[in-house]
């Protein structure tokens, strides 16, 4: 028997009157879709020449994906146990990722423009799944039609301050475009944030769709605006038009600066991710991340992993650390299982994790089969409809993990306390007021441990613990739960009844 020794830490109980996020993001459960790799449906015409659908993904290709494909692939979703959606840019543009918008207003024509996306809203909102659409608001591309007048028209343009020109004529197609751009790609045009207009323009954007029904925003490299004001009337006008939209900025490191109530309910929780891959995976695939984004991948122990999760709980008011955007990870790094060199084990057990720990999950398409994927553009794959054995192996998993997390509230709601902490071992609990509590034991090691874990400040002496899956029970004495085994690279759950 291996005793770890205790590690008592509560987080996620500093609370803040003044800051408000949206109720519903606490019983979330996120699924991101990369539009064009998603699913293909039969209404929407296609034009000649995409790329196959199972052939590697390329900078520039289309594959087809739309709106409709997702429409008929609701259900599965909702089999899945997902209750929000996440999209990647579904604005018309001339990329197949989106974040080149010509028109906010549009919806692509090769996802089935406005009306297919009305179709995808209702019948997600009738099914009890929300919607949040990725908002490009830093930049646009050379095709919106402001700067394509400036571009046409160079100073006579009534359109010239809504971009920082460096004189004319425009020089678009050029390596060194005279405007700034966003990390000076000439593609990318940046908008003139000090200009009235603009600001008001991108706020009657994410009006209309919000009014239009959108349950939030992600924001897309939020942190190139470098205008507090400009996020903090984002916000009111956002808000103002729903109350419950939820705000989620793509913020790689900490973001303190946006997270005091004025700005952001939320951000993409990268540091969690980094914590995940430095722990869980044994043999990474160091050439695959994306650490000059989300910092340096260095092994960790279990204590360290440990203070880790404990410290990001301290970082923001309890309100915003239970809307963080928790996600292992998305469109811009390798996927979790590549970097792991296909084990399903540090999948697993990275998954476990999340669903456990405060915040929302997200899930990147194709995670739940374990779909494959380098750096971009290979972490952009087409979707499997048909998964291997491995596959279908993972996605009863996450079936268990998604009805895990909406059975109990304290996984949704509660406090964390960690309990123990060892080289290749930790164990947390989740726990609320009138609520059963759950105890989280994983050991990310190759060797069985059994673990004593003490819980007196939890459970009391007698109480039964029922392992979520196998049913097995320990009754609690002296203040601790014995005999916790686990075998190599596993992860159980214990529930108080």
């Amino acid at each position: 028997m291996l005793l770890l020794r205790p590690l008592f830490f509560t987080a996620g109980v500093c609370v803040s009157d003044q800051i408000q996020t949206p109720d519903w993001v606490h019983d979330a459960i996120f699924y991101q879709i990369f539009p064009d790799r998603f699913a293909k449906s039969t209404p929407v015409e296609k034009p000649h020449n995409l790329e196959a659908w199972d052939a590697p993904p390329t900078n520039f290709g289309f594959k087809g994906g739309d709106l409709l494909g997702v429409v008929e692939h609701l259900d599965y979703l909702s089999d899945l146990g997902i209750n929000a959606l996440y999209f990647n840019p579904i604005f018309q543009s001339a990329s197949n990722h989106r974040y080149h918008t010509h028109d906010y207003f549009q919806v692509d024509p090769l996802l089935g423009g406005n009306a297919a996306f009305k179709t995808l809203l209702d019948a997600a909102h009738a099914r009890g799944i929300r919607v949040i659409l990725d908002g490009v608001f830093n930049h646009a591309s050379r095709g919106f039609y402001q700067f394509n007048h400036a571009l046409e028209n160079g100073a006579a343009s009534p359109y010239r301050d809504w971009f920082n020109f460096h004189g004319f004529p425009v020089r678009a197609y050029d390596a060194h475009p005279n405007y700034d751009a966003w990390w000076n790609i000439a593609a990318l045009p940046k908008f003139n944030h000090k200009n009235p207009q603009v600001r008001e323009f991108l706020f009657r954007v994410a009006e209309h769709w919000v009014r239009a029904g959108i349950d939030g925003w992600r924001l897309d490299v939020p942190g190139e605006i470098d205008d507090d004001e400009f996020w903090r009337a984002f916000r009111r006008r956002v808000k103002n038009a729903n109350p419950d939209a939820y705000i989620v900025g793509e913020i790689w490191q900490r973001g303190d600066r946006w997270l005091r109530g004025d700005q952001f309910d939320a951000v993409m929780n990268y540091p969690f991710t980094r914590a995940c891959l430095s722990f869980f995976i044994d043999d990474i695939s160091r050439d695959l991340l994306q650490e000059q984004s989300y910092g340096a991948v260095t092994p960790m122990s279990g204590e360290e992993f440990a203070r880790t999760l404990t410290d990001l709980l301290t970082w923001y008011p309890r309100a915003i650390t239970h809307a963080q955007l928790n996600l292992l990870d998305s469109h811009d790094t390798a996927r979790f299982i590549t970097i792991a060199r296909g084990d399903p084990t540090a999948l697993e057990l990275a998954l476990l994790t999340m669903f456990c720990y405060v915040g929302a999950p997200t899930i990147y398409y194709g995670d739940e089969i374990a779909l494959e994927g380098r750096r971009d553009p290979d972490c952009r794959r087409a979707m499997i409809w048909e998964p291997s054995t491995r596959g279908r192996a993972m996605i009863v998993y996450v079936k268990r993990l998604t009805a895990l997390r909406k059975k109990y509230a304290a996984l949704r709601r509660g406090a964390l306390t960690m309990l123990y902490a060892n080289s290749k071992e930790i164990a947390f609990a989740r726990h609320q007021p009138g609520a059963p509590t759950v105890i989280v034991a994983l050991n990310a090691g190759r060797e069985p441990v059994t673990l004593d874990l003490r819980v007196d400040r939890l459970v009391e002496n007698g109480a039964r613990l029922i392992e979520e899956w196998s049913r097995e029970e320990i009754v609690v004495q002296d203040g601790f739960a014995r005999g916790i085994a686990l075998q190599a690279r596993e992860g159980r759950v214990w529930t108080t009844r």
